[in-house]
């Protein structure tokens, strides 16, 4: 990782701001979500999630994350509802992850960290492309999933069976007919709030859902997700974890709360 943003000593969220200005921004992202000072609101509509199995094309170690890749033509993956206005097609699922289970999610609660956030990613149809939607303050929105540790979640099993094809950076393989409505909660309650991108380039144009209730991952299916690594087939060998940023200034930003 001797170039570009990463998470090391040398390239890590503290040195962004010297590439991205914006990472001192008035809506970086994630936040720490102090629930005292969230406000109910209740003009906020229930989210409206519909994802069709069929969407689901491949995967990829990009060398951040692994992502999940959806077919990008067709309405049939969409959200809508919640604090949206119009219809957000979806793009792409990844998670953020920490080297042990006390610290890996991007958002925290009251201070609180999770071993593991999955952050579903969609754009503005009103825009003619995800390129398109990406930098405008309405062009994204991103709901956040916490992992909290129990029992082995079947269904998150799928996606981490995949991992060992992808071990390396810019490996990738097919990976079809993955339903990603299982890997969420049974409630979706939700905070929201107006944010960025948690990698660069940071672009503030993310309307933020971050759901309250935790779907459960076990230690070793943690672990799982620490097998793969940053680095390239050749390349000195690191392990994929601690891919989180910390919670940045919510500069008088309002956290608004779906539930009371």
């Amino acid at each position: 990782m001797a170039h570009g943003w990463g998470y090391g000593a040398s390239n890590g969220p503290d040195r962004w701001v010297e590439d991205f200005p914006v990472a001192q921004g008035a809506r970086q992202s994630p936040i720490n979500i102090v629930s005292q000072e969230t406000r109910f609101d209740p003009s906020l509509k229930a989210l409206k999630i519909r994802y069709d199995p069929a969407d689901s094309q491949g995967i990829l170690n990009n060398g951040h994350s692994f992502q999940v890749d959806f077919l990008d033509g067709t309405d049939s993956s969409t959200l809508t509802g919640g604090p949206l206005s119009g219809t957000f097609r979806l793009k792409q699922f990844h998670f953020h992850w920490g080297s042990s289970d006390q610290r890996g999610s991007e958002h925290t609660v009251n201070g609180l960290a999770f071993p593991c956030e999955l952050h579903l990613v969609h754009w503005n149809t009103k825009y003619p492309s995800f390129g398109d939607a990406v930098d405008k303050p309405d062009g994204l929105a991103v709901v956040g999933v916490f992992l909290k540790i129990g029992a082995a979640n079947p269904r998150l099993q799928k996606v981490l069976d995949a991992l060992e094809a992808i071990k390396t950076k810019g490996k990738q393989t097919s990976f079809a007919n993955f339903d990603v409505k299982t890997l969420l909660p049974g409630s979706l309650d939700y905070w929201t709030y107006d944010g960025s991108l948690t990698t660069p380039p940071l672009l503030e144009s993310v309307s933020w859902i971050v759901l309250k209730e935790p779907v459960s991952v076990s230690p070793a299916q943690m672990t799982m997700f620490r097998s793969l690594l940053f680095t390239a087939d050749g390349e000195p060998s690191c392990s994929m974890a601690d891919n989180y940023r910390p919670p940045q200034p919510i500069k008088g930003r309002q956290v608004r709360a779906s539930f009371k």
